[in-house]
């Protein structure tokens, strides 16, 4: 079938930026097969359904490449608390979390993520078979990865188990077009040296990219400097896992020397504002990262850490935060923000042939932010309006592999109240709530 989207502000994101102020693309099955201006739309196209974009922003859908969809129960769960992790999120995971609970808050952060252009994200959880059915059948674009944890978890029942649960896991999706599985050792202090290098050979053998939270914590700087006389990185590099494969999470602490090492051995990272300044952990260094040829993308990190799975408000929060940071105001233009957002994560995922931009012969991932909202008038600059002006509710359309999953901001396959109700009921099914309200 072919699809022809008219009228459309089009930020392409490709190599040159190119845009159409006024333009058309015509998507045939799952694959983009012409952009260009209105003026130059031939006269003889045929297609087979047509959108007529009204002056909506047309841009490639979003790329989070860091979340945790399993966790939407604790969302707004001890915010203000320093002692979270330990006093609610542990203790409750190793309670109430269970394939269903996992499942069926998987399908309703998908949701969330659809709605607000979200069209590929890169997860690190437990149960992620449970969660890879989920995205299959909300027809997401997404890397689910195992999480590999020096403890007993709620998925098995032995520490690191997560390795082989990962080694059943990986091969069941192999081939798939949109899905794919994958592994992620929790953190360098929270593993071992074995894992770390046997996550990595997996990751190889598969072809899919692997992740690891680091350089988060202060204490995990303490404790490999005190230990080791090294930074996370360092170690990583020395162990020989440093990789184009492997996307490092959070990177907040990095000295002169981990910006070296990321950039020799073409480490991606996935920064998340958003999560990292609320728990005051501190704003890494993306000029630097950048400057020095690193590749970043951005990420939400979980519904419990950053509280939204959208990229909007990341965007927003990244321009603010790092102005400020730097003193600077002209410090990333929106364009390049949104570049982040975009092709940015999916050069970090390793999917740029595929999706991150609108060109023809790439994978027909898009969306459409309308422009008839108060918020969105008057536009002078479309990446500003992006980042600055708009948010996910703008989001009016969105199209993953050619399908729509989002028409006129509502979901076009699934009801919203019946995925809240599903997950719901799994809350009260494993006592979530009753738990989490004892523990405040």
């Amino acid at each position: 079938m072919k699809l022809l989207v008219k009228n459309a502000w089009i930020l392409t994101m490709n190599e040159k930026m190119e845009q159409f102020q006024n333009g058309y693309m015509l998507v045939d099955g799952n694959t983009i097969s012409e952009v260009g201006g209105m003026d130059s739309l031939p006269e003889d196209i045929r297609y087979d359904q047509c959108i007529d974009a009204r002056g909506a922003i047309l841009i490639p859908g979003m790329v989070n490449t860091h979340t945790h969809i399993g966790m939407i129960p604790f969302r707004s769960l001890g915010d203000d608390y320093p002692d979270r992790l330990h006093r609610f999120l542990f203790p409750l995971e190793n309670e109430c979390m269970n394939e269903q609970l996992a499942y069926t808050s998987g399908r309703y952060a998908i949701a969330e993520m659809q709605l607000a252009g979200v069209t590929t994200f890169f997860d690190m959880y437990y149960f992620e078979q449970q969660l890879a059915i989920a995205a299959e059948e909300m027809h997401g674009r997404a890397i689910l990865a195992e999480t590999v944890l020096d403890s007993i978890t709620v998925d098995v029942e032995e520490p690191m188990g997560g390795l082989q649960y990962a080694e059943r896991f990986m091969p069941k999706w192999q081939g798939h077009d949109r899905i794919h599985a994958s592994i992620a050792p929790h953190a360098p202090y929270s593993t071992t040296i074995e894992v770390l290098q046997q996550a990595d050979a997996l990751s190889q053998k598969y072809h899919v990219p692997w992740m690891i939270h680091v350089s988060e914590m202060e204490f995990e700087m303490k404790k490999f400097r005190e230990e080791r006389n090294q930074t996370p990185i360092e170690f990583l590099a020395e162990i020989g896992v440093l990789s184009p494969r492997l996307v490092a999470v959070h990177c907040i602490h990095l000295s002169d020397h981990d910006i070296e090492l990321l950039k020799k051995y073409d480490v991606k990272v996935a920064h998340c504002i958003g999560a990292n300044t609320k728990s005051a952990k501190g704003v890494a260094r993306i000029q630097d990262l950048l400057a020095a040829g690193v590749e970043v993308g951005l990420g939400t990190d979980g519904p419990s850490s950053g509280n939204t799975l959208d990229l909007f408000a990341q965007m927003r929060l990244f321009g603010n935060f790092h102005k400020t940071f730097l003193q600077d105001r002209s410090a990333f233009p929106a364009r390049e923000i949104v570049r982040l957002a975009t092709l940015g994560g999916a050069r970090v995922l390793g999917l740029q042939e595929q999706i991150g931009s609108i060109e023809a012969g790439k994978q027909a991932d898009f969306i459409l932010v309308e422009t008839d909202s108060v918020n969105m008038f008057p536009i002078f600059d479309p990446y500003s309006a992006l980042v600055y002006s708009a948010h996910a509710g703008n989001v009016r359309d969105v199209f993953i592999a050619g399908k729509q999953v989002v028409a006129e901001k509502k979901l076009v396959h699934f009801e919203l109240a019946q995925l809240r109700q599903e997950l719901i009921q799994a809350i009260q099914d494993c006592g979530f709530k009753r738990k989490a309200l004892k523990a405040l």
